[in-house]
């Protein structure tokens, strides 16, 4: 496989039927290509329990999930690879099939930083909250940023480091320690891309919302047509929860109600 790929010179995607095999393989590509980007993409639950509902003793059992955030970290290194260069190798197991969100939006709601760039600050953090990202000035983790007067700092969701710039014109962008502050390196370019591979635009999510609240009406309607009259009220009072949730703390707010969320 890698002599093809010396040959072939393309982006490639090597798939594995399991975790271990995956994990092997990334180690083995790692070693042949020491300069080309070996990226690694492969389920990131440690456990998953779906939902479920039991009509008889109406009792219903929520989603249940652990998400192992290093190997969330490199699934968004391995997107974040094919959109930046082409001497990209992905190994991945077979959940690389299931859906994610559009890659159009994903690229698009990318924000391509430049030192001397103009930047309003209130718009870059409206941006990272759209982007799914949440402002935590304690607990600087992947996935968060934080604001200290003209100093935004980020930690993206495709990185080990956090990148920090200045005021409504980007002086210098900095790779800082999370854990310590203290800058590693300084950058000529950092693309910070959303810290969610689901993400979409507020058209998209209110359209979604629409057509959800249509298909619920056409799935109570059934239930009660077929006198099951507990699942038409579970259904719909569960749906009507999940909308409600959504539109307020999803992605379809205002900036005002984002920036108390976050």
């Amino acid at each position: 496989m890698a002599n093809i790929i010396q040959q072939v010179q393309k982006p490639t995607l090597v798939l594995a039927h399991n975790k271990t095999l995956a994990g092997q393989l990334y180690s083995e590509f790692k070693e042949f290509f020491p300069e080309n980007n070996v990226e690694y993409f492969v389920s990131y639950y440690d456990y998953y329990q779906p939902e479920a509902y039991i009509p008889q003793s109406d009792t219903y059992i929520e989603k249940d999930a652990s998400i192992n955030d290093e190997i969330d970290k490199l699934r968004h290194s391995a997107t974040a690879a094919l959109f930046e260069t082409r001497d990209v190798i992905i190994v991945a197991s077979v959940s690389c099939i299931y859906g994610l969100g559009d890659p159009i939006d994903y690229e698009n709601m990318a924000v391509s930083l430049r030192p001397n760039m103009k930047v309003e600050r209130n718009e870059m953090l409206k941006k990272l909250v759209n982007m799914q990202y949440t402002r935590n000035e304690l607990d600087f983790k992947r996935g968060t940023f934080r604001a200290k007067g003209d100093i935004v700092e980020i930690y993206p969701s495709n990185e080990s480091e956090a990148a920090e710039f200045w005021g409504n014109e980007i002086e210098k962008l900095v790779e800082i320690n999370p854990l310590t502050g203290k800058v590693t390196a300084n950058r000529t370019h950092v693309i910070i891309f959303p810290n969610s591979h689901y993400v979409t635009t507020s058209e998209k999510m209110l359209k979604a919302l629409d057509s959800i609240e249509k298909e619920k009406e056409l799935q109570v309607k059934y239930f009660k047509e077929n006198n099951k009259l507990i699942e038409a009220q579970r259904i719909e009072e569960r749906t009507n929860f999940d909308i409600e949730m959504m539109k307020e703390t999803g992605f379809c707010m205002t900036w005002e109600t984002q920036h108390l969320h976050c």
